[in-house]
């Protein structure tokens, strides 16, 4: 496996489409904008799309009439069923897409279905580049996000100025689909157990009596601090459940680390468990908030409250 640290390129105008214009999308098409490239965009929302493209690039009205303008179409939707309804819903891409066109795709799904996605699409004669993403909304305005990749030499000579733009790091993890998706499954599985885990012990120290910003400080700086600890529990410090990664977004992916396990009869227990933690706290009503959320679950503890707005 190597590290590919991005160079300075110069500006470039290429073709390139974003599908999905959310917290993620919409950060990365301005990273796309900004490098120089010529960008159009679609989402289900046309206002969203309509809003970006006042500054720069071409609202389209479906998937289908995006993907036909451009050389490049990046996918950043939630899940596998809403890439299906991108490439092969109403006026989907894949039919759209001229021959020797690549489509990238960002979201997080099954390592299986990556793999075969990228068959369906050389069926019609067009490449696909694995590509989910790392970094959250900040980075992704930034144009720093951290892709984990794996496709084919083609897909990546004509990706590669679009991966640029939007990231500081591409990993090029192998030459076909799927590994990919695998390296963000084992991303995922650790995020999801950090997340549960700091929930977890954060609540016991309240609930034992410890003033939470006392704990946060000492945990903060000592042996047991994790990135996931720090950031999320900052949030349960400050009250403040504006989601940044839902709960149901970590009900969705450890689903599929659990999902793709499986065949291999691979056990996973901590993933297993943490799933639970956040299955609980959905079905609880949870599910909209953001992830440190799932601290809720736990009984008995008095939490931090968001200082009324004045």
């Amino acid at each position: 496996m190597n590290e590919q640290d991005r160079p300075v390129r110069p500006r470039v105008s290429a073709r390139v489409g974003v599908v999905g214009l959310g917290t993620m999308g919409l950060g990365m098409a301005r990273s796309l904008r900004d490098a120089g490239h010529d960008v159009g965009v679609h989402d289900l929302r046309p206002e969203v799309a309509e809003d970006f493209a006042r500054d720069g690039g071409t609202a389209f009205g479906t998937a289908g009439e995006l993907a036909a303008a451009v050389d490049v179409l990046v996918g950043v939707v939630v899940d596998a069923a809403q890439v299906e309804s991108v490439l092969f819903g109403a006026d989907g891409a894949a039919g759209r897409l001229r021959p020797g066109a690549v489509f990238v795709m960002c979201s997080t799904v099954d390592p299986g279905w990556s793999a075969g996605l990228e068959g369906r699409l050389a069926d019609r004669d067009v490449l696909y580049l694995d590509a989910p993403v790392s970094g959250g909304a900040a980075r992704a305005a930034a144009g720093e996000l951290t892709m984990m990749t794996s496709g084919s030499a083609a897909a990546y000579a004509l990706a590669d100025p679009v991966l640029d733009a939007m990231s500081s790091t591409v990993y090029r993890l192998g030459d076909r689909a799927g590994l990919g998706s695998t390296v963000k499954a084992v991303n995922q599985l650790l995020a999801g157990v950090h997340i549960a885990a700091a929930a977890e012990a954060m609540a016991l120290g309240i609930r034992s009596g410890v003033p939470a910003e006392a704990l946060y400080e000492v945990i903060t700086h000592s042996a047991g601090n994790s990135w996931m600890f720090e950031n999320r529990m900052a949030h349960v410090l400050a009250g403040d459940f504006t989601p940044l990664s839902a709960v149901d977004i970590f009900v969705k992916d450890l689903g599929i680390v659990l999902d793709s396990a499986r065949p291999q009869r691979f056990p996973l227990p901590l993933a297993a468990t943490a799933h639970q933690m956040f299955l609980q706290a959905s079905a609880s009503g949870l599910g909209a908030e953001d992830d440190s959320a799932v601290i809720k679950i736990f009984p008995g503890i008095d939490l931090p409250e968001k200082p009324a707005e004045v």
